[in-house]
């Protein structure tokens, strides 16, 4: 219809009749009227609006069956919405199903119980040929193996993974599989290998447009790698970057928080402890001060300005659930904690030639177990000369070598005479002069080149 014959009138479009049905069930959580609207998505697949209906009831539908956690409704769901998936674009389910995954890992779920998801999501996605929605499933599988720490399941699974990705150039999903290899391989203590994994990962993600959560997890492992290399301040660099990004999205603190953990450990790490009051005072970090891994932190950085080694221990103990399941910053504490331990030691054995290992045990309010095995393991990493007496249960500390430069730099100099002598005698010998008679041939030989080249452009000039 038309205004005046020119402009057309807006129509005003019908509503859905499943759009109701949806608004109606979802208001009143009617687990009933969602699986009926699932239920007839075969019969909605071509229209675009009663799929998006579908999509509604199907979210809303998981994160009912979220708040309980049960497994098995959820299991059902999935089976339920295998219909309706082969009705629409692979694209979309492939977008559908990340996100219900998305979901059930963000509602706190089990590791296990969600890997049988996807491996049972998996098996169905072969069967009906779904190569790129089994290529997304491969990747959360190897994640989820990773997470359980199935290291060497994880890694057969991703390599077939890789190949098949690089055939087909998709650099997207190369540059997940590489991080999540750099992963893997970090966890197995190959460094080498995890870093080139995440190079690789590097080189892909410059050729396309990577979204700032997939720049945020390669800056994340940049860190950690550059912390293992112990290049602390670039290692700080990369967690901050990560940390800006896992913030900005809103929806990923507990990433943010990791990325700000580790940006705190790096201050430490490197005897950079003034600089923390600085990071505190930036104004997105502001929002996570309260939080109970920044107060471990704080406490580590007192406790290593003050080099006591007991309220370094206690600090690990009294915030236990920080570190213990974090593998990155309990191995760099440890190192820390053994550098401490290693100058405090040094120190108190410095007056002493010959040292009961009780008496340093005491002076240091430490087990004497644990002191003579630090001691032997300095020893033998050279960091202390001396002997444990075991007879005796002593430590000898040998006296430090003073080398005398005198008798190499004599020696140097005998040499040099020596080498003089022997030119000269050489000289005396007549050793040089064929030398010189050969280069009056050659000087010859040049004069003769010459005149032959004035005689021959003398002819021309007569022709």
């Amino acid at each position: 219809m038309t205004v005046g014959g020119d402009v057309p009138m807006a129509v005003e479009e019908e509503p859905h009749p499943l759009e109701a049905t949806v608004e109606a069930a979802i208001a009143s959580d009617d687990r009933h009227a969602l699986r009926q609207v699932i239920n007839a998505a075969p019969e909605e697949a071509d229209d675009v609006r009663g799929i998006k209906c579908v999509e509604n009831a199907v979210f809303a539908l998981t994160k009912l069956i979220l708040v309980e956690k049960s497994m098995p409704e959820l299991r059902q769901l999935l089976v339920e919405l295998r219909p309706f998936f082969q009705c629409i674009a692979k694209s979309r389910t492939a977008r559908i199903v990340r996100r219900l995954f998305e979901s059930v890992s963000a509602s706190g779920v089990g590791l296990t119980d969600q890997l049988e998801l996807v491996e049972s999501f998996l098996e169905w996605a072969r069967t009906e040929k779904r190569a790129y929605l089994r290529q997304r499933l491969q990747t959360r599988q190897g994640e989820l193996r990773f997470k359980l720490e199935r290291y060497t399941e994880a890694l057969s699974g991703i390599t077939g993974l890789l190949r098949e990705v690089r055939k087909l150039d998709d650099k997207q999903m190369l540059v997940d599989v590489h991080v999540l290899e750099s992963r893997i391989y970090y966890a197995l203590h190959n460094i080498s290998k995890a870093k080139a994994g995440l190079v690789a990962a590097r080189t892909a993600a410059h050729t396309i447009y990577v979204s700032p959560l997939t720049q945020a997890e390669i800056d994340m492992q940049s860190g950690v790698i550059g912390a293992e290399e112990k290049d602390f301040k670039t290692a700080f660099s990369y967690f901050y970057e990560a940390f800006e990004s896992f913030h900005g999205t809103g929806e990923h603190k507990q990433q943010a928080e990791q990325a700000l953990k580790y940006m705190l450990m790096c201050k430490i790490l490197d005897g950079r402890i003034a600089d923390l009051s600085q990071v505190f005072q930036q104004k997105n970090i502001l929002l996570y001060r309260d939080l109970r891994a920044v107060h471990a932190m704080k406490a580590i950085a007192d406790a290593h300005t003050t080099r006591d080694l007991h309220e370094f221990n206690e600090v690990r103990k009294s915030y236990a659930d920080v570190f213990q399941n974090d593998e990155i910053a309990g191995t760099h504490l440890e190192d820390l904690y053994n550098q401490l331990l290693e100058q405090h030691l040094l120190r108190v054995v410095e007056p002493y030639e010959r040292v009961e290992i009780a008496h340093l045990a005491k002076l240091i309010n430490l087990d004497a177990g644990v002191v003579e095995g630090k001691l032997s393991q300095m020893i033998l990493d050279e960091k202390l000369k001396g002997i444990l007496d075991q007879a005796h249960h002593c430590l000898i500390v040998y006296p430090e070598d003073h080398t005398d430069n005198l008798y190499p730099e004599a020696l140097q100099t005998v040499e040099g005479l020596h080498k003089v002598v022997d030119a000269l005698f050489d000289k005396c010998a007549g050793k040089f002069l064929p030398k010189k008679e050969e280069k009056k041939d050659d000087e010859k030989k040049d004069d003769e080149k010459k005149d032959d080249e004035k005689k021959d452009e003398k002819e021309e000039k007569k022709k």
